[in-house]
């Protein structure tokens, strides 16, 4: 497995990770505890080193998940964990919204430290810009945790290219994680530059859309009632109808090259920048190999070309999450 380091910062990870929300939340009822293990513990095998989770993801039980999982391993791996939302301990309602107050990041952070059976955190994300605390406070509140050797490393998830200058100015941010794919291009407006300019690294979730760029979903394909895809535009029989022009090309390509659909959408991530780490999550041990395998498709300049003007060329339909899903969600 290849290598990545996030930025300008020391931090050094394989050149895909494993965002583990999935095994818990969000996509359906959580996957049996004891086959995410070993399937956690197989990505390791294989040469990942990078493991994505939140305490929002469960809430609790992912960050419980991964810290069982990769205690054994903990010299091997990088684990990245997210704070920023008001979660009931003993409800896991998150009805209170987001809270970045620097009391409760500590907070987050030592019960976060517990629940991952380790003593410092790789990688400390805010989960969700809080409005109400200025990032400027949040940055202190990390550079503390730093300091006391509680985190390593800052990341901020879903933030904007002014609040990433703000907060980098305190305390250095080592990676901003986002939404990123052929289908959700947001990051290119501004973030991506300003990430150039800093020295940051990018981590892009649902690199895959959610799994619609595999190919495997049709207008057909439903899902569970847990499922967020029921509430996502995006995923809609008329929007899936319209978007499945973007699978059609990343087929095209894959079959040129003797790939997966999946494995063109993750090799043209990793085309964009040296410093982009994707974390595309699975609960299957053949999708995590399939995944694996995109490390290894080169696309050419000329393929990336092409590639970008087919795209440039389908609209895609539908937003990805209803605005106030988007603002309470760690999606």
């Amino acid at each position: 497995m290849q290598k990545r380091k996030l930025g300008n910062s020391n931090l050094e990870v394989s050149a895909l990770g494993l965002g583990c929300m999935g095994m818990s939340s969000a996509y359906g009822p959580a996957a049996d505890k004891q086959e995410m293990i070993a399937l956690i513990r197989a990505a390791v095998e294989r040469g990942i080193t990078f493991f994505d989770t939140a305490e929002a993801y469960g809430p609790f039980v992912n960050e419980e998940l991964v810290g069982e999982a990769l205690a054994p391993l903990r010299d091997q791996v990088v684990i990245a964990t997210k704070f920023g939302f008001d979660i009931n301990p003993n409800t896991g309602s998150r009805s209170g919204g987001l809270n970045s107050r620097p009391e409760h990041i500590k907070q987050v952070a030592e019960a976060a430290l517990k629940r991952l059976r380790t003593d410092f955190i790789d990688l400390f994300y805010q989960h969700r810009v809080d409005p109400n605390v200025p990032i400027e406070d949040v940055a202190g509140a990390m550079q503390g945790l730093i300091q006391a050797g509680k985190v390593k490393h800052f990341g901020l998830s879903e933030a904007g290219a002014q609040t990433i200058r703000r907060a980098h100015a305190v305390q250095p941010v080592t990676a901003v994680q986002s939404e990123y794919s052929l289908w959700t291009r947001d990051p290119e407006a501004e973030v991506l530059s300003t990430l150039e300019e800093l020295g940051i690294g990018f981590v892009p979730f649902s690199p895959l859309g959610a799994g619609f760029l595999t190919g495997k979903i049709d207008t057909n394909t439903t899902f569970h009632s847990t499922d967020f895809r029921n509430i996502s535009p995006r995923f809609m029989p008329e929007a899936r109808k319209a978007n499945r022009a973007l699978v059609d090309l990343l087929g095209k390509v894959a079959e040129q090259k003797k790939a997966t659909p999946a494995q063109i959408a993750l090799a043209w991530l990793l085309a964009q920048k040296p410093w982009i780490v994707p974390i595309p999550g699975t609960t299957k041990l053949h999708r995590l190999e399939e995944n694996i395998g995109a490390v290894n498709v080169e696309l050419t300049p000329d393929d990336l070309r092409k590639l970008e003007d087919a795209a440039a060329k389908i609209q895609v339909q539908g937003a990805r999450l209803p605005e106030a899903v988007l603002k309470m969600t760690g999606l």
